[in-house]
């Protein structure tokens, strides 16, 4: 049956809604790339909450989803910025989601690297002690649990460093502590504002500089990099800077496929927040890779980037919200409500915009419940052809 989408303007368009979905079945595990999927949280949605409120989380919905990542192959990079991280997921419900996520991995076999920052820091000013202290805790959590750490760009470290020479101090007083390998985290303003000039400087350039400075200085401590700076042409030239045996895991959601080809000096490997709604389409993509079948690989992740790059739009910290809106129509969870009310964060345009991406893609296991459900949005917001 034609459903009728609005535009930003308000006019309906209509679209003829599939009917199979794209046939993507577990396989064998990956071997070319290391990819991590970043995995959003399923809220309660009976909790009597407000979006102040600390996030009340629907813990068996959200453990089925981290299955579903596992079952495909995608290792789960767990308690990131997909998962709400300061919107709406606070730090002690992300130390919960960190256990919880990891007990699981353990039982399911499956990878996870978990997020360890800074936001238990909430009280204003702080000083370099305290941020410190407060990474610590953090690093504690992540390595109890069994998980690989991957160390977070703090909003209290931007706020608080005075030059590079600060960051220099507390990565790698950090890198010498940690018991395994990390995984550093380097998230552009455009997810989150307030770490522009990250690294002591706004000049990219010299932020990439102090960047490598601490991987030069520890390059056994760390296993990678993770670059979400929505520049492909940087991450390429980082990743040929980076010392033998770090590796570099894109977290370009607009230029992913071709950083993940690679080229004749190398490639990137993957942690990515749209491998949440594209997981199992992804690991299929690598799996074409692992064949040494790079334009296969390309012909399967190359028509994904247009969805991609709607659900990342700016302001492109609200991605999360498209995100988990295609897990409720896939029939990963029940309910299109989200810590924070953030399912508020999107527009019905955007939204249903981002319903035929999907759909054309065949990313929705059954494309009926996709169809039904998206009408049902259609019908709350007052649409009616």
């Amino acid at each position: 049956m034609t459903l009728h989408l609005p535009d930003a303007h308000g006019a309906l368009r209509a679209y003829e809604p599939r009917t199979e979905p794209l046939a993507l079945a577990p396989g064998a595990p990956l071997t070319s790339r290391t990819v991590f999927s970043a995995a959003h949280v399923v809220a309660d949605p009976y909790a009597d909450t407000t979006p102040d409120s600390p996030a009340a989380v629907d813990w068996d919905a959200t453990l089925a989803f981290r299955r579903h990542l596992w079952a495909h192959g995608l290792g789960v990079a767990e308690a990131m910025d997909t998962a709400q991280r300061g919107m709406g997921l606070d730090w002690a419900g992300a130390a919960e989601l960190i256990r919880r996520s990891a007990a699981e991995a353990k039982a399911a076999g499956g990878r996870i690297a978990c997020g360890v920052g800074t936001d238990q820091l909430t009280g204003g000013p702080v000083t370099l002690a305290e941020v410190r202290a407060a990474y610590e805790e953090q690093l504690a959590v992540v390595e109890e649990s069994g998980a690989q750490a991957i160390l977070m760009a703090s909003r209290a470290l931007a706020a608080t460093a005075e030059g590079p020479e600060d960051y220099l101090e507390i990565y790698g007083h950090l890198l010498r502590q940690s018991a395994e390998p990390v995984i550093l985290h380097w998230l552009g303003p455009m997810f989150d504002p307030v770490l522009e000039g990250y690294w002591g400087s706004p000049d990219l350039d010299a932020a990439t500089d102090t960047f490598l400075d601490v991987i030069a200085a520890h390059p056994d401590k760390v296993d990678g990099i993770k670059v979400s700076l929505l520049d492909a042409r940087r991450e390429i030239d980082l990743r040929r800077r980076l010392p033998k045996g770090v590796r570099c895991y894109t977290g370009d959601d607009f230029h992913y496929p071709e950083l993940i080809a690679g080229d004749d000096q190398g490639f990137s490997h993957a942690l990515l927040g749209i491998f949440d709604p594209l997981g199992p389409l992804a690991a299929e993509a690598v799996r074409v890779l692992d064949t040494g079948d790079t334009d296969g690989f390309r012909a399967l992740l190359d028509p994904t980037v247009e969805l991609s790059r709607h659900l990342f739009q700016a302001p492109t910290r609200f991605y999360k919200t498209g995100v988990v809106f295609l897990a409720w129509l896939a029939g990963h969870q029940t309910h299109f409500t989200m810590v924070g009310g953030l399912q508020s964060a999107r527009s019905l345009p955007h939204l249903a915009r981002a319903y035929e991406l999907a759909d054309r893609l065949g990313l929705f296991p059954d494309p009926k419940l996709a169809e039904d459900r998206m009408r049902t949005l259609l019908h709350l917001y007052g649409v009616t052809p």
